[in-house]
């Protein structure tokens, strides 16, 4: 059995365009006035057969349109590129079919639409319960607006998941729990729930380089409104599983899972990373970051990429123990590997054990719940030679 096969296979497909930009979003997203959908289907269907010829034989357990706004994407191109994926790869009978979207009238009114396409879960981008707020992030809904297209997702889908960002500017620990409880009794069975930061290369980015962006709450304040945010999720019947995402039993994002995992996913789409193992052995996939240059690349020489990379043994490693520790199980020792036997390696989770930041137990390495905050800091701790 190949490593990726403990954690399964999934497909992204990143569809880049947005109504606006957001200030606090520093993914590949772009404003354009016209997408010729049927290029793009065209494109993407010639990418799944592609990947499908270095993938022959597997069982797909996920799919995820990311983006950017897949929401914006017509029913049809939607329905074309999963028509695709099913003629390509074996689908498990679970398999999960998740859409961000955001939510303005325009994409609500294409969910009963996008559900007979075959999407079966739904990731909406609430991002606030304030309006005032909605406005300071760059959103284009209003409060109200974004629970109609809630309640529209609800009886469109049986898994609707939602995201919110904290530690917002001017934001009290106060003002958060109302909202938090608030979304909680609007929650269906998953909430992904982030601490806003500063990115550069962002419109928040530039404004906080010049000492414009004020109110952002203090580190003992942002780490109060994390404490606050895993014992409310928690009391309500939503621990968290990721730190920052939070699910019923049973309702975890398994796409995500596989990212967080280690498994192998194929990435399609301008500026989608994937992990596909090829006659055993791991590579790392880029492709540009501007839609046109991909498209006219998928167009021209029939592949997508921008970079394939053999990623090492020991990179697998580091890879999987940057992604594993985000999750509660934490990381399987066995399949760590080498670095393992590595004795700076060693001497480093020692120490993180007696900080009690990190824990071994069951064969698997984890973030204690005090460590989990300082996840960026463990980690830096953990890999230092």
């Amino acid at each position: 059995m190949e490593d990726w096969q403990n954690a399964g296979f999934g497909l992204y497909l990143h569809w880049p365009f947005c109504q606006a930009k957001c200030p606090y979003c520093d993914f590949n997203s772009h404003v354009s006035d016209h997408v010729d959908q049927r290029r793009w289907l065209s494109a993407f269907r010639s990418e799944i057969a592609r990947y499908g010829a270095l993938t022959g034989g597997r069982v797909l357990s996920t799919i995820f349109f990311g983006g950017g706004t897949p929401s914006l994407m017509h029913p049809d191109t939607v329905a074309g590129i999963l028509e695709a994926a099913q003629e390509t790869w074996t689908w498990a009978n679970d398999i999960e079919i998740s859409l961000e979207a955001n939510p303005t009238s325009i994409e609500a009114a294409k969910f009963d639409a996008f559900r007979d396409a075959g999407v079966n879960r739904v990731s909406m981008g609430m991002q606030a319960l304030n309006d005032a707020d909605l406005k300071r992030l760059g959103r284009l809904h209003s409060v109200d607006d974004g629970k109609r297209a809630f309640e529209i997702a609800r009886n469109s889908f049986d898994r609707v998941s939602f995201d919110l960002i904290y530690a917002r500017q001017d934001q009290t620990l106060a003002d958060w729990e109302i909202e938090l409880r608030e979304a909680l009794s609007m929650a269906v069975d998953h909430l992904s729930l982030y601490q806003l930061t500063i990115e550069s290369g962002t419109a928040f980015g530039a404004r906080y380089d010049r000492g414009l962006l004020r109110g952002l709450p203090d580190e003992d304040a942002s780490a109060d409104m994390y404490e606050l945010t895993q014992a409310l999720c928690a009391d309500h019947g939503f621990p968290s599983y990721e730190v920052s995402n939070h699910a019923k039993n049973g309702a975890i994002s398994k796409h995500n899972m596989i990212y967080w995992t280690y498994g192998d996913y194929v990435g399609i789409g301008p500026g989608a990373h994937g992990r596909v193992t090829v006659e055993g052995q791991k590579m790392a996939t880029t492709t540009p970051l501007m839609p046109s240059k991909w498209l006219n690349q998928v167009e021209k020489t029939g592949a997508g990429d921008a970079e394939v990379e053999t990623v090492s043994a020991e990179d697998q490693a580091v890879e999987m123990l940057m992604m594993g520790l985000r999750v509660n199980q934490g990381v399987d020792l066995i399949r760590l590997g080498d670095l393992g036997k590595k004795e700076n390696f060693l001497n480093n989770i020692n120490n993180l054990e007696e900080m009690n930041l990190l824990e071994r137990g069951s064969g698997h390495l984890r973030v204690t719940p005090k460590g989990r905050p300082l996840l960026n800091a463990v980690l830096r701790d953990l890999l230092v030679d």
